[in-house]
Protein backbone atom coordinates (compact mmCIF):
# COMPACT_ATOMS: atom_id res chain seq x y z
CA UNK A 1 0.00 0.00 0.00
CA UNK A 2 0.73 3.32 -0.50
CA UNK A 3 -0.13 6.50 2.20
CA UNK A 4 -2.59 9.30 1.60
CA UNK A 5 0.07 12.00 1.55
CA UNK A 6 1.39 9.89 -1.53
CA UNK A 7 -0.90 9.35 -3.22
CA UNK A 8 -2.38 13.19 -3.14
CA UNK A 9 1.31 14.00 -4.03
CA UNK A 10 1.13 12.53 -7.52
CA UNK A 11 -2.01 14.11 -7.98
CA UNK A 12 -1.28 17.27 -7.50
CA UNK A 13 1.98 16.95 -8.91
CA UNK A 14 0.02 16.41 -12.36
CA UNK A 15 -2.20 19.72 -11.60
CA UNK A 16 -2.00 23.39 -12.28
CA UNK A 17 -4.26 26.09 -12.74
CA UNK A 18 -6.26 26.35 -16.10
CA UNK A 19 -6.12 29.16 -18.36
CA UNK A 20 -7.98 32.29 -17.51
CA UNK A 21 -10.63 33.92 -20.04
CA UNK A 22 -12.13 37.20 -20.14
CA UNK A 23 -15.72 37.16 -18.99
CA UNK A 24 -18.80 39.09 -18.15
CA UNK A 25 -19.32 39.68 -14.49
CA UNK A 26 -22.26 38.19 -14.42
CA UNK A 27 -20.56 34.79 -15.57
CA UNK A 28 -17.56 34.77 -12.99
CA UNK A 29 -19.11 34.06 -9.58
CA UNK A 30 -17.16 31.61 -7.62
CA UNK A 31 -14.43 31.90 -10.15
CA UNK A 32 -10.86 32.90 -9.22
CA UNK A 33 -9.18 36.43 -10.60
CA UNK A 34 -5.90 36.49 -12.54
CA UNK A 35 -5.30 39.86 -12.86
CA UNK A 36 -4.90 42.75 -10.74
CA UNK A 37 -8.44 45.16 -11.29
CA UNK A 38 -7.63 48.73 -10.36
CA UNK A 39 -10.06 51.56 -9.90
CA UNK A 40 -10.78 53.73 -13.70
CA UNK A 41 -12.03 56.40 -11.47
CA UNK A 42 -12.21 57.98 -8.16
CA UNK A 43 -15.18 55.95 -5.73
CA UNK A 44 -16.88 57.97 -5.02
CA UNK A 45 -16.84 59.72 -8.34
CA UNK A 46 -17.78 63.00 -7.12
CA UNK A 47 -18.64 64.67 -3.33
CA UNK A 48 -22.09 63.44 -2.71
CA UNK A 49 -25.04 63.12 -0.02
CA UNK A 50 -24.78 60.50 2.42
CA UNK A 51 -28.36 61.36 3.93
CA UNK A 52 -31.75 62.69 2.35
CA UNK A 53 -31.99 66.52 3.76
CA UNK A 54 -30.89 69.90 2.63
CA UNK A 55 -27.70 70.88 1.07
CA UNK A 56 -26.99 74.28 3.20
CA UNK A 57 -24.22 76.73 3.60
CA UNK A 58 -23.05 75.85 6.58
CA UNK A 59 -22.25 80.22 7.55
CA UNK A 60 -25.94 80.20 7.12
CA UNK A 61 -27.35 76.85 8.66
CA UNK A 62 -27.44 77.91 12.81
CA UNK A 63 -29.78 76.32 15.20
CA UNK A 64 -33.03 77.94 14.57
CA UNK A 65 -32.17 79.46 11.07
CA UNK A 66 -34.76 79.53 8.34
CA UNK A 67 -33.25 78.97 4.77
CA UNK A 68 -35.32 79.57 1.49
CA UNK A 69 -35.43 76.06 -0.70
CA UNK A 70 -34.29 77.15 -4.05
CA UNK A 71 -33.57 73.77 -5.90
CA UNK A 72 -34.36 69.95 -5.57
CA UNK A 73 -31.37 67.56 -6.51
CA UNK A 74 -31.89 63.80 -6.96
CA UNK A 75 -29.86 61.45 -7.14
CA UNK A 76 -28.27 60.89 -10.98
CA UNK A 77 -28.92 64.64 -11.67
CA UNK A 78 -26.67 66.51 -13.29
CA UNK A 79 -27.38 69.98 -11.98
CA UNK A 80 -25.56 72.13 -9.84
CA UNK A 81 -27.37 75.01 -8.49
CA UNK A 82 -26.22 78.26 -7.03
CA UNK A 83 -27.13 79.05 -3.61
CA UNK A 84 -26.99 82.63 -2.34
CA UNK A 85 -27.15 83.73 1.64
CA UNK A 86 -30.20 82.29 3.04
CA UNK A 87 -30.75 79.85 0.85
CA UNK A 88 -30.39 75.75 0.30
CA UNK A 89 -31.15 72.86 -1.96
CA UNK A 90 -33.59 69.42 -1.37
CA UNK A 91 -31.10 66.64 -1.78
CA UNK A 92 -31.49 62.95 -1.90
CA UNK A 93 -29.05 60.30 -0.41
CA UNK A 94 -26.04 60.00 -3.58
CA UNK A 95 -26.88 62.95 -5.22
CA UNK A 96 -23.98 65.11 -6.29
CA UNK A 97 -23.23 68.20 -3.82
CA UNK A 98 -23.84 72.21 -5.19
CA UNK A 99 -20.76 73.61 -5.45
CA UNK A 100 -21.82 76.27 -3.54
CA UNK A 101 -23.04 73.95 -0.37
CA UNK A 102 -20.32 72.62 2.48
CA UNK A 103 -22.76 70.54 4.48
CA UNK A 104 -26.19 68.72 4.14
CA UNK A 105 -28.91 68.99 6.94
CA UNK A 106 -30.73 65.87 7.08
CA UNK A 107 -34.97 65.70 6.85
CA UNK A 108 -34.71 65.21 10.39
CA UNK A 109 -32.47 67.85 11.77
CA UNK A 110 -35.75 70.16 10.06
CA UNK A 111 -39.06 71.29 11.38
CA UNK A 112 -40.81 69.40 8.74
CA UNK A 113 -38.75 66.28 9.49
CA UNK A 114 -38.91 62.97 7.67
CA UNK A 115 -42.72 63.37 5.78
CA UNK A 116 -42.71 62.23 2.60
CA UNK A 117 -43.27 65.39 0.58
CA UNK A 118 -43.73 65.33 -3.34
CA UNK A 119 -42.14 69.02 -4.02
CA UNK A 120 -39.58 70.71 -2.35
CA UNK A 121 -41.27 73.38 0.87
CA UNK A 122 -40.55 76.86 0.25
CA UNK A 123 -38.64 77.14 3.09
CA UNK A 124 -37.26 74.85 6.46
CA UNK A 125 -36.01 75.88 9.94
CA UNK A 126 -32.73 74.23 11.12
CA UNK A 127 -33.17 72.60 14.40
CA UNK A 128 -29.64 71.64 15.00
CA UNK A 129 -26.52 73.24 13.37
CA UNK A 130 -24.43 70.92 10.49
CA UNK A 131 -20.39 69.78 11.86
CA UNK A 132 -18.57 71.22 9.06
CA UNK A 133 -18.52 68.93 5.59
CA UNK A 134 -21.73 66.99 7.67
CA UNK A 135 -23.01 63.90 5.84
CA UNK A 136 -20.92 65.11 2.57
CA UNK A 137 -19.44 61.63 0.90
CA UNK A 138 -15.85 63.56 -0.70
CA UNK A 139 -14.79 62.25 -4.29
CA UNK A 140 -12.37 59.38 -3.99
CA UNK A 141 -12.97 58.97 -0.17
CA UNK A 142 -13.62 55.05 -0.88
CA UNK A 143 -10.16 54.72 -3.59
CA UNK A 144 -8.51 57.21 -5.45
CA UNK A 145 -8.47 56.70 -9.00
CA UNK A 146 -5.56 53.87 -10.33
CA UNK A 147 -6.21 51.93 -6.98
CA UNK A 148 -6.74 48.46 -6.91
CA UNK A 149 -10.12 47.39 -6.08
CA UNK A 150 -9.78 43.55 -6.12
CA UNK A 151 -6.27 41.45 -6.19
CA UNK A 152 -5.39 38.65 -8.50
CA UNK A 153 -5.67 35.25 -6.92
CA UNK A 154 -9.06 36.56 -5.20
CA UNK A 155 -12.20 34.50 -5.13
CA UNK A 156 -15.13 36.41 -6.62
CA UNK A 157 -18.09 36.78 -4.64
CA UNK A 158 -20.85 38.86 -4.45
CA UNK A 159 -19.16 41.57 -2.87
CA UNK A 160 -16.26 41.63 -5.13
CA UNK A 161 -17.58 41.70 -7.94
CA UNK A 162 -19.68 44.56 -6.98
CA UNK A 163 -16.29 46.23 -6.23
CA UNK A 164 -15.09 45.95 -9.68
CA UNK A 165 -18.52 47.17 -10.88
CA UNK A 166 -17.83 50.00 -8.79
CA UNK A 167 -14.14 50.30 -10.41
CA UNK A 168 -15.46 50.98 -13.68
CA UNK A 169 -15.30 47.55 -15.06
CA UNK A 170 -18.04 45.02 -16.53
CA UNK A 171 -15.79 42.27 -17.32
CA UNK A 172 -12.65 40.49 -16.10
CA UNK A 173 -10.28 37.87 -16.54
CA UNK A 174 -10.42 34.83 -14.47
CA UNK A 175 -9.38 31.32 -14.54
CA UNK A 176 -11.96 28.84 -16.07
CA UNK A 177 -14.34 26.38 -14.03
CA UNK A 178 -12.46 22.89 -14.88
CA UNK A 179 -15.12 20.62 -16.83
CA UNK A 180 -15.83 17.75 -15.24
CA UNK A 181 -17.08 14.86 -16.86
CA UNK A 182 -19.05 11.88 -14.46
CA UNK A 183 -18.66 8.27 -15.29
CA UNK A 184 -20.69 5.61 -12.72
CA UNK A 185 -19.82 1.68 -13.85
CA UNK A 186 -21.58 -1.26 -13.16
CA UNK A 187 -24.20 -3.41 -14.69
CA UNK A 188 -26.35 -3.44 -11.26
CA UNK A 189 -26.98 0.17 -11.45
CA UNK A 190 -30.37 1.31 -12.64
CA UNK A 191 -31.96 4.75 -12.85
CA UNK A 192 -32.62 6.17 -9.03
CA UNK A 193 -36.31 6.20 -10.04
CA UNK A 194 -36.68 3.11 -10.82
CA UNK A 195 -37.90 -0.33 -9.47
CA UNK A 196 -34.94 -2.70 -8.67
CA UNK A 197 -34.66 -6.21 -9.56
CA UNK A 198 -32.51 -9.29 -7.92
CA UNK A 199 -29.08 -7.32 -7.96
CA UNK A 200 -29.51 -4.51 -8.82
CA UNK A 201 -29.23 -0.66 -7.13
CA UNK A 202 -30.28 2.76 -7.80
CA UNK A 203 -27.20 4.72 -9.04
CA UNK A 204 -26.38 7.32 -6.42
CA UNK A 205 -22.62 7.88 -7.27
CA UNK A 206 -23.37 10.03 -10.71
CA UNK A 207 -25.49 12.20 -7.78
CA UNK A 208 -22.87 12.39 -5.40
CA UNK A 209 -19.99 13.23 -7.34
CA UNK A 210 -21.53 16.19 -9.69
CA UNK A 211 -22.90 18.00 -6.68
CA UNK A 212 -19.62 17.25 -5.24
CA UNK A 213 -17.63 18.72 -8.28
CA UNK A 214 -19.95 21.60 -8.43
CA UNK A 215 -19.50 22.56 -5.04
CA UNK A 216 -15.94 22.86 -5.43
CA UNK A 217 -16.65 24.82 -8.30
CA UNK A 218 -16.50 22.85 -11.06
CA UNK A 219 -18.62 22.84 -14.63
CA UNK A 220 -20.22 19.55 -15.31
CA UNK A 221 -20.12 18.33 -18.77
CA UNK A 222 -21.10 15.11 -19.21
CA UNK A 223 -22.93 12.68 -16.92
CA UNK A 224 -22.91 8.82 -18.07
CA UNK A 225 -23.72 5.14 -16.62
CA UNK A 226 -21.75 2.33 -18.08
CA UNK A 227 -22.24 -1.21 -17.36
CA UNK A 228 -19.23 -3.48 -17.38
CA UNK A 229 -18.42 -3.97 -20.31
CA UNK A 230 -15.17 -2.59 -21.93
CA UNK A 231 -15.95 -1.75 -25.10
CA UNK A 232 -18.89 1.08 -24.06
CA UNK A 233 -16.19 2.42 -21.38
CA UNK A 234 -13.98 2.89 -23.92
CA UNK A 235 -16.40 4.57 -26.06
CA UNK A 236 -17.16 6.78 -23.62
CA UNK A 237 -14.16 7.82 -22.89
CA UNK A 238 -13.19 8.50 -26.50
CA UNK A 239 -16.46 10.82 -26.63
CA UNK A 240 -15.34 13.18 -23.44
CA UNK A 241 -14.48 17.21 -23.87
CA UNK A 242 -13.51 17.62 -20.34
CA UNK A 243 -10.52 18.83 -18.38
CA UNK A 244 -11.28 15.93 -15.33
CA UNK A 245 -12.98 12.67 -15.66
CA UNK A 246 -14.24 10.86 -12.23
CA UNK A 247 -15.15 7.34 -11.92
CA UNK A 248 -16.85 5.31 -9.57
CA UNK A 249 -16.72 1.38 -9.39
CA UNK A 250 -14.76 -0.87 -10.85
CA UNK A 251 -11.16 0.03 -9.56
CA UNK A 252 -10.67 -2.83 -6.96
CA UNK A 253 -9.50 -6.35 -8.06
CA UNK A 254 -12.26 -8.34 -8.59
CA UNK A 255 -13.18 -10.33 -12.42
CA UNK A 256 -15.34 -7.76 -13.49
CA UNK A 257 -13.61 -4.02 -12.93
CA UNK A 258 -14.12 -2.58 -15.78
CA UNK A 259 -12.46 0.52 -15.17
CA UNK A 260 -9.15 -0.71 -13.81
CA UNK A 261 -9.32 -3.77 -17.43
CA UNK A 262 -9.77 0.02 -19.73
CA UNK A 263 -7.63 2.39 -18.07
CA UNK A 264 -4.67 0.07 -16.64
CA UNK A 265 -1.20 0.59 -17.87
CA UNK A 266 -2.22 1.42 -21.46
CA UNK A 267 -3.94 5.47 -20.83
CA UNK A 268 -1.18 6.15 -18.18
CA UNK A 269 -3.45 5.72 -15.20
CA UNK A 270 -1.81 3.83 -12.21
CA UNK A 271 -3.99 1.76 -9.65
CA UNK A 272 -2.58 1.52 -5.62
CA UNK A 273 -4.18 0.28 -2.95
CA UNK A 274 -4.20 3.12 -0.50
CA UNK A 275 -3.55 3.34 3.13
CA UNK A 276 -6.97 4.45 4.14
CA UNK A 277 -10.63 3.17 4.94
CA UNK A 278 -12.93 3.50 3.49
CA UNK A 279 -11.50 3.94 -0.04
CA UNK A 280 -8.69 1.78 -0.42
CA UNK A 281 -8.55 0.87 -4.02
CA UNK A 282 -7.50 4.50 -6.22
CA UNK A 283 -6.26 4.88 -9.23
CA UNK A 284 -5.17 8.06 -10.91
CA UNK A 285 -3.13 9.24 -14.46
CA UNK A 286 -2.98 12.19 -17.24
CA UNK A 287 -4.89 10.14 -19.73
CA UNK A 288 -3.31 10.88 -23.61
CA UNK A 289 -5.71 14.24 -24.01
CA UNK A 290 -4.47 15.67 -21.11
CA UNK A 291 -7.41 15.24 -19.06
CA UNK A 292 -7.74 13.85 -15.46
CA UNK A 293 -8.17 10.93 -14.36
CA UNK A 294 -9.32 10.23 -10.99
CA UNK A 295 -10.92 5.84 -10.55
CA UNK A 296 -12.70 6.00 -7.34
CA UNK A 297 -14.11 2.91 -5.80
CA UNK A 298 -17.73 1.72 -6.04
CA UNK A 299 -19.42 2.28 -2.77
CA UNK A 300 -20.89 6.01 -1.67
CA UNK A 301 -19.22 6.64 1.80
CA UNK A 302 -15.61 5.48 -0.61
CA UNK A 303 -16.33 7.87 -3.42
CA UNK A 304 -16.96 10.43 -0.92
CA UNK A 305 -14.49 10.01 1.43
CA UNK A 306 -12.01 9.57 -1.88
CA UNK A 307 -13.67 13.21 -3.62
CA UNK A 308 -12.71 15.14 -0.24
CA UNK A 309 -9.32 13.61 0.14
CA UNK A 310 -8.23 13.47 -3.25
CA UNK A 311 -10.50 14.57 -6.36
CA UNK A 312 -11.46 18.36 -4.50
CA UNK A 313 -8.33 19.27 -3.49
CA UNK A 314 -7.10 18.72 -7.30
CA UNK A 315 -10.40 20.51 -8.70
CA UNK A 316 -9.40 23.93 -6.30
CA UNK A 317 -6.25 23.65 -7.50
CA UNK A 318 -7.37 23.45 -11.37
CA UNK A 319 -9.41 26.72 -10.53
CA UNK A 320 -6.87 29.04 -9.32
CA UNK A 321 -7.66 28.41 -5.44
CA UNK A 322 -4.48 28.69 -3.19
CA UNK A 323 -6.66 27.30 -0.34
CA UNK A 324 -6.69 23.84 -1.50
CA UNK A 325 -7.75 22.08 1.57
CA UNK A 326 -10.68 21.71 4.31
CA UNK A 327 -10.75 23.53 7.11
CA UNK A 328 -9.57 21.17 9.65
CA UNK A 329 -10.76 21.31 13.25
CA UNK A 330 -9.73 19.72 16.73
CA UNK A 331 -12.64 18.08 18.27
CA UNK A 332 -12.94 16.06 21.90
CA UNK A 333 -14.32 11.96 21.11
CA UNK A 334 -17.71 11.80 22.41
CA UNK A 335 -17.60 8.18 22.13
CA UNK A 336 -14.67 5.29 21.31
CA UNK A 337 -14.89 3.62 18.25
CA UNK A 338 -12.18 1.20 16.58
CA UNK A 339 -10.29 2.11 13.74
CA UNK A 340 -8.79 -0.01 11.19
CA UNK A 341 -4.92 -1.11 11.92
CA UNK A 342 -2.24 0.24 9.41
CA UNK A 343 -4.94 2.85 7.64
CA UNK A 344 -6.19 6.20 8.21
CA UNK A 345 -9.67 6.18 9.26
CA UNK A 346 -11.66 8.75 7.06
CA UNK A 347 -15.11 8.50 9.33
CA UNK A 348 -18.25 9.85 8.58
CA UNK A 349 -19.11 12.45 11.97
CA UNK A 350 -20.97 14.45 13.44
CA UNK A 351 -19.25 17.73 15.67
CA UNK A 352 -20.75 20.36 17.52
CA UNK A 353 -18.79 23.53 19.55
CA UNK A 354 -16.87 21.31 21.69
CA UNK A 355 -17.16 16.98 20.63
CA UNK A 356 -17.37 15.04 17.94
CA UNK A 357 -18.62 11.35 17.63
CA UNK A 358 -18.96 9.00 14.25
CA UNK A 359 -22.31 9.76 12.33
CA UNK A 360 -23.53 6.11 12.82
CA UNK A 361 -22.53 3.58 15.71
CA UNK A 362 -22.08 0.96 12.77
CA UNK A 363 -17.97 2.04 12.36
CA UNK A 364 -16.83 3.48 8.63
CA UNK A 365 -17.78 1.12 6.39
CA UNK A 366 -17.98 1.93 2.61
CA UNK A 367 -21.41 1.22 2.13
CA UNK A 368 -23.10 2.76 5.71
CA UNK A 369 -24.58 5.87 2.86
CA UNK A 370 -27.02 6.89 5.44
CA UNK A 371 -24.24 8.18 7.61
CA UNK A 372 -23.64 10.66 4.93
CA UNK A 373 -26.91 12.49 5.49
CA UNK A 374 -26.26 13.67 8.62
CA UNK A 375 -22.41 13.79 8.46
CA UNK A 376 -21.31 17.58 8.55
CA UNK A 377 -17.43 16.67 8.83
CA UNK A 378 -15.12 13.62 8.53
CA UNK A 379 -13.07 12.45 11.30
CA UNK A 380 -9.42 12.05 9.92
CA UNK A 381 -7.69 9.48 12.47
CA UNK A 382 -3.97 8.55 11.45
CA UNK A 383 -2.97 5.27 11.02
CA UNK A 384 -0.98 4.15 13.95
CA UNK A 385 -3.98 4.63 15.95
CA UNK A 386 -6.18 1.46 16.44
CA UNK A 387 -8.56 2.67 18.70
CA UNK A 388 -9.97 6.56 19.80
CA UNK A 389 -11.51 6.46 22.89
CA UNK A 390 -13.58 8.78 24.61
CA UNK A 391 -12.13 12.20 25.38
CA UNK A 392 -9.44 11.87 22.98
CA UNK A 393 -8.38 14.60 20.57
CA UNK A 394 -10.01 14.17 17.27
CA UNK A 395 -8.73 15.83 14.08
CA UNK A 396 -12.11 16.65 11.97
CA UNK A 397 -12.14 18.12 8.60
CA UNK A 398 -15.24 20.33 8.30
CA UNK A 399 -17.25 19.67 5.34
CA UNK A 400 -19.47 23.01 5.69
Amino acid sequence: MITVDEHRARILEATSALPAERLPLAAALGLVLDENVTSRWPVPLFDNSAMDGYAVRRADATAGAVLRIVADVAAGSSEDPSLGAGEAARIMTGAPIPSDADAIVPLEQTDLGTAIQETPPDQITVLTAPTPAAHIRPRGEDSPAGALAVAAGTPLGAWQLSSIASAGHDHVLAIRAPRVAVISTGSELISPAGTPKRGQIPESNSVLISAAARSAGAEIVTVVTVADDPAALRRALDELEADVVILSGGASVGAFDVVKAVLGGERGVRFDAVAMQPGKPQGFGVLDSGMLAFCLPGNPVSVAASFEMFVRPALRRLAGHTTIERAQVIRTAAVGWRCPPGRVQVLPAVIDGETVRPATNRGSGSHLVTSLAIASAFAIIPAEVERVEEGDPVTVMVLS
